[in-house]
């Protein structure tokens, strides 16, 4: 029998990068919605890890399943780092959510350098934790650009490229992004939990 990971999301766009991400491995991938939980798990944390630790701690005692998770947000440096911690949060769309950011803005000079950041963690029903971070740096541009990917995206200028993250198709997404190089640093842990083999090939990126 295959190890089953839940994936501890409700947000469409992520679940896409992390089925992309993690679909070689030899595991069956489920959502909560596969096992009928709908949590309410309160992100008050103080940083990323916390968030992300209480979302997979949360699920993994509910489910009795290993559980990933992950809190991620976006960090502007005009803005004294916002939207941070509250990036998910500042409205309640992801057009509302760019169009607050580019007023918040309005007025200062660019470049506007900002960076992705996320925290993966995982979760085991033994109540055990394993944390990594992954952060991608870019800019942020004031018009949208793109249609892949979801909220700050088609806004994100990545660094070292002349395209929006919106602009990058999911496998070169899963190939710079903070998320993918979370799941990376988080990889040989997450085989040695699920008693993957662990000189097997690594998840493709995308």
């Amino acid at each position: 029998m295959r190890p089953i990971l839940l994936l501890a999301t409700s947000n469409a766009g992520k679940r896409r990068e992390l089925q992309a991400l993690l679909g070689s491995l030899p595991l069956d991938l489920l959502t909560p919605a596969d096992r009928r939980l709908a949590l309410d798990v309160a992100e008050d944390g103080a940083d990323y890890a916390a968030n992300a630790s209480l979302k997979a701690r949360a699920f993994a005692q509910a489910s009795g399943l290993w559980t990933l998770a992950d809190d991620t947000g976006l960090e502007v440096d005009a803005l004294g780092g916002a939207p941070g911690l509250h990036s998910a949060r500042v409205a309640a769309s992801d057009g509302d959510r760019r169009q607050r950011l580019l007023e918040a803005l309005t007025g200062q000079p660019r470049p506007w350098s900002a960076r992705f950041r996320c925290v993966a963690a995982l979760a085991g029903p033994d109540g055990s934790l394993d944390l990594a971070e992954g952060s991608c740096p870019g800019e942020i541009v004031p018009w949208e650009r793109g249609e892949h990917g979801f909220g700050y995206d088609p806004i994100f200028l990545v660094l070292g490229t002349d395209r929006t993250m919106a602009e990058l198709p999911m496998p070169e997404k899963n190939r710079v992004s903070h998320r993918a190089r979370a799941i990376a640093a988080l990889l040989p842990v997450l085989r040695a939990r699920l008693g993957l083999d662990p000189s097997g090939p690594p998840a493709p990126a995308g």
